[in-house]
């Protein structure tokens, strides 16, 4: 073991020590969250107005505030905007991680405290490298850099206080520590670049001889990386340019669809693959072993946790609603909207994540869905889990690989049943595309017990419709729409045809 891997072992084995605790006792850990999220709460507007000083229990909280989506927030946060102390939490909110998200074409504007920034986002990306290491300590990730993409950060509303938005990758390199500098790449002027393209060229110019042992972000937009980097150093492998490259820390999306890419592209035995769970709201859990594809919840960051059924969803958004599930009742195998309350000031809100528990004590995770993206057209409620392993197993099957995809219902007509429609961006089409759509179509049935009661016999639904559209066609829609680079993301899954159909619309205007 390196010197450099003791040292940070021994530092921070109390933080060790939590995270074993947190595995048998979760409900503990969960307990002190709530008492000291209401403790920093209760003298804010927010809390003044819910009557936090009388709340006990979290059946009391529950009753007295109800659950929020973003539109529900915005009239606090643009409070806080406009320069105004103390609306939701009891530090100077002066910093908004901007997000699309994938269910919405409207800007959020989260919240990003000092707590939140120190306990929640480098409090979780600090315990997914210590338990890292803590598993492989001969690991030679902290000898070299860190690459990640960042994002772009400017100062918001002039005139209007002291704001700025930007991604929260960009946030989080504004805040990162000065020593860190020093093991990241590449150089902060050029992760905060707002052109991803020049970001692109910049980085292949100035990283290609320096020694990335991680890199980190969102599948699809480091791919574009990683084949900038290969054609500006003629290189065929990532290890070519990066050899000792281990570690991909990876999340936003699914990763399934790019697994093959990446082993394609990275044929090295030592690489390995970590998914954690980051979004503009927190860090809410990582992957604590790379054979096992769930993730640990972090319950000790300065968020608590409710989680609602999704059967149930549309019934429990009402303040007195039935008492909602915590990490004491949840159970495993069945999908629940998570909803969260934390030290940026969100308090009980609907982030749009479903996600299932695969075990508790640990209580372990995976993301299955959003709880707008999904199509439930004709009672197949298709979740896109669902969707990302049937269209692996589809690429595995007919030696395919997929680079972007979206699908949407065909509603029924006279004379017709419905379907999907799946557009697909193949970077390795396959040999037979009807047999490509053959097992994707069979592998949803598989996965899907209402999907396939449609498609039984055609009884519903007809077999999909799946078009493969030209290289570019998904980052050129982006572009279009300003969503190029850092955190944006293709809704892969839509419950109605506006996205699907401004795709196909801007293929046959090129």
């Amino acid at each position: 073991m390196s010197l450099i891997n003791k040292t940070c072992l021994a530092y921070l084995a109390p933080l060790l020590g939590k995270i074993e605790q947190s595995r048998r006792d979760p409900a503990r850990f969960q307990r002190d969250c709530f008492r000291a999220l209401l403790k920093n709460g209760r003298d804010t507007a927010f809390g003044r107005e819910h009557r936090f000083r009388d709340i006990r229990t979290p059946r009391d909280f529950q009753q007295a505030v109800p659950v929020r989506e973003y539109d529900d927030f915005q009239p606090y946060i643009d409070r806080l905007r406009g320069g105004e102390e103390r609306v939701l939490w009891n530090q100077p909110t002066r910093w908004f991680a901007k997000s699309s998200g994938t269910s919405s074409d409207k800007s959020k504007f989260i919240p990003v405290t000092p707590d939140n920034l120190r306990l929640c986002h480098f409090g979780g990306f600090t315990r997914m490298i210590i338990s890292y290491l803590q598993r492989h300590p001969d690991s030679r990730l902290l000898s070299g850099k860190a690459l990640t993409l960042g994002g772009s950060v400017q100062i918001d509303r002039p005139g209007r206080g002291k704001a700025y938005h930007g991604d929260l990758s960009a946030i989080l390199l504004k805040h990162s520590p000065v020593f860190a500098e020093f093991t990241r790449a590449p150089a902060r002027k050029i992760a905060l670049l707002a052109d991803f393209r020049e970001k692109v060229r910049r980085i292949s110019e100035t990283c290609s001889r320096l020694d990335v042992t991680s890199i980190s972000g969102v599948p699809s937009w480091n791919l574009v990386l990683i084949n900038a980097l290969l054609e500006h150093n003629r290189a065929r492998y990532l290890t070519d340019v990066w050899p000792n490259i281990e570690l991909f820390m990876h999340g936003g999306i699914h990763f399934e669809p790019y697994r093959e890419q990446y082993r394609a592209l990275i044929p090295s035995p030592l690489m390995r693959y970590v998914e954690n769970y980051n979004a503009s709201e927190g860090y809410f859990a990582f992957q604590d072993d790379e054979n096992d594809p769930s993730m640990l919840l972090t319950v000790d960051n300065g968020v608590f946790y409710e989680f609602i059924p999704v059967r149930d969803l549309d019934d429990n958004r009402q303040v007195g609603a039935r008492e909602l599930d915590t990490v004491e009742s949840v159970a495993t195998g069945r999908p629940y909207a998570l909803v969260i309350s934390t030290n940026s000031g969100l308090w009980r809100y609907l982030i749009g994540d479903c996600i299932e528990f695969t075990s508790t004590y640990p209580h372990k995770i995976k993301i299955v869905g959003r709880t707008r993206l999904y199509i439930n057209a004709f009672g197949e409620e298709l979740m896109i889990g669902n969707a990302e392993r049937a269209l692996a197993d589809a690429c595995r099957q007919c030696n395919a690989r997929v680079s972007e995809y979206t699908a949407a219902p065909v509603y029924m007509t006279a004379g017709s049943k419905g379907t999907h429609q799946w557009l697909v961006e193949f970077s390795a089409p396959p040999d037979d595309l009807d047999a490509f759509t053959d097992r994707l179509d069979e592998a949803l049935r598989a996965l899907n017990s209402d999907y396939d009661a449609k498609r039984a016999n055609n009884t519903t639904m007809s077999r999909p419709v799946l078009r493969a559209v030209p290289p570019g066609t998904f980052a050129r829609w982006m572009e279009q729409r300003g969503k190029v680079g850092g955190q944006h993301k293709v809704p892969r899954l839509s419950n109605d045809r506006r996205v699907i159909q401004e795709i196909i619309d801007s293929i046959e205007t090129k």
